[in-house]
């Protein structure tokens, strides 16, 4: 199974810090958040890396090169100034990822999320399968309903947050178009069609979007 590493995002909310250095490659316990789930990816043998880069992507480019250094090889799908959101950047960098699932993960997530159960968990005609934490202080709300039977759904309540971690099928993307747009309306239709299945996750999951978040995880 091929994973793309979502790492475009210019990171308003933490600048100054993101005004010279790309929110992945910030670090916790002294170590950039992206080298982090490398270096996890690694050990659960997902080797094949795709990285998609905007906002000075030749940093994330300069500091990882091709991968070799952690054991993975490293394909970059590179983005326009202001980058094209979630949907459209995975979009974007489908010829890189196969026909087969993939996993996607959000470079600015700091977890110990074992990646390796991921590898199967898709069921057959499912379009997506995401996986849910529970709700932080800042998004007390949620995203999306987990029903006792695994399925995810978009109009029910009480709600999850998604982690930043996923499998999509290439088919998920079928009726996108390029340019910039984000995941959440497409998702929400996958639901709709009962085709998106999650997971709850209760270990170590932070979600580095600011200088709170940041000082906190580390």
């Amino acid at each position: 199974m091929k994973v793309m590493i979502l790492a475009a995002g210019r990171g308003e909310r933490l600048r100054p810090l993101t005004d010279s250095t790309p929110k992945p490659l910030l670090e916790v316990h002294g170590k950039p958040l992206i080298v982090q789930h490398l270096e996890r990816l690694r050990s659960a043998d997902l080797t094949e890396i795709v990285i998609n880069i905007a906002w000075l992507g030749d940093k994330i480019k300069n500091c990882l090169g091709d991968g070799s250094r952690y054991g993975v090889h490293i394909r970059y799908s590179e983005e326009p100034a202001g980058a094209l959101d979630t949907g459209g950047g995975i979009f974007k960098a489908l010829p890189l990822l196969g026909s087969e699932p993939f996993l996607a993960v959000n470079a600015d997530v700091f977890t110990d999320f074992p990646f390796e159960s991921l590898k199967s968990v898709i069921k057959q005609g499912d379009l997506a399968h995401l996986v849910m934490v529970e709700n932080p202080a800042y998004h007390p709300n949620g995203d999306f309903h987990l029903a006792a039977d695994g399925r995810l759904y978009a109009d029910i309540e009480p709600r999850l947050t998604y982690s930043g971690i996923g499998i999509h099928d290439p088919m998920f993307f079928k009726d996108c178009s390029p340019g910039k747009f984000p995941m959440l309306p497409w998702w929400q239709k996958a639901m709709r069609s009962g085709r998106v299945g999650g997971q709850m996750y209760s270990g170590t999951w932070r979600d580095i979007g600011t200088i709170e978040e940041l000082r906190a995880a580390s």
